[in-house]
């Protein structure tokens, strides 16, 4: 069995540990506390340190699933969590006042570790404002220096998460057969 860990990353509220939780074969880790800043506008509660569930895949292997934080008071923690990463998922969410800078922010800081490894992008909230568009996420990946799939994701549903880790999965290695379609 082989070691895979992959990255969910965003800003707060984008659906980091709902897509987690809605993929993950175990009731996932989560190390929530109480938003105690502008964050209370948006939500409750606030991913402090990581979410962490593992999916088993279809050759008896898992995919260690790691969310960091959102809040780049605990940037600290995107470091540790991404070492020995196989790739990064991004997810934004649409509804934010700027989406786009959102996903420059966001890619100038995992770079190093795109770069390294692979990117997927996953757009959520668009069933509540459909601008930008997902060609202009494309876009603006392409300016950037980025190639990395776009799919528009429902963060609480698993056949949503599952097609942007399989997306992710063949970016990283195009030749790699995803059994009946199934991560």
């Amino acid at each position: 069995m082989t070691y895979r860990k992959l990255i969910f990353t965003g800003p707060v509220g984008a659906g980091k540990t709902t897509a987690i939780a809605s993929i993950s074969d175990q009731p996932p880790v989560r190390t929530d506390a109480a938003a105690s800043d502008l964050t209370a506008l948006r939500k409750s509660a606030t991913t402090v340190a990581l979410d962490y569930g593992v999916l088993h895949l279809p050759d008896g292997g898992k995919l260690h699933l790691y969310g960091t934080p959102g809040q780049e008071r605990f940037d600290f923690m995107w470091d540790i969590l991404t070492e020995g990463g196989i790739g990064l998922i991004l997810l934004i969410d649409n509804d934010r006042a700027d989406p786009l800078h959102d996903l420059r922010r966001f890619l100038h800081r995992f770079q190093s570790f795109i770069a390294a490894t692979g990117l997927a992008l996953g757009v959520t909230c668009m069933d509540l404002r459909a601008h930008p568009s997902l060609e202009s996420y494309h876009r603006e990946l392409v300016q950037l220096g980025f190639r990395a799939p776009v799919l528009e994701v429902d963060a609480r549903r698993r056949t949503d998460v599952s097609l942007l880790i399989q997306a992710l999965l063949l970016h990283l290695d195009p030749g790699l057969s995803v059994e009946g379609g199934k991560v």
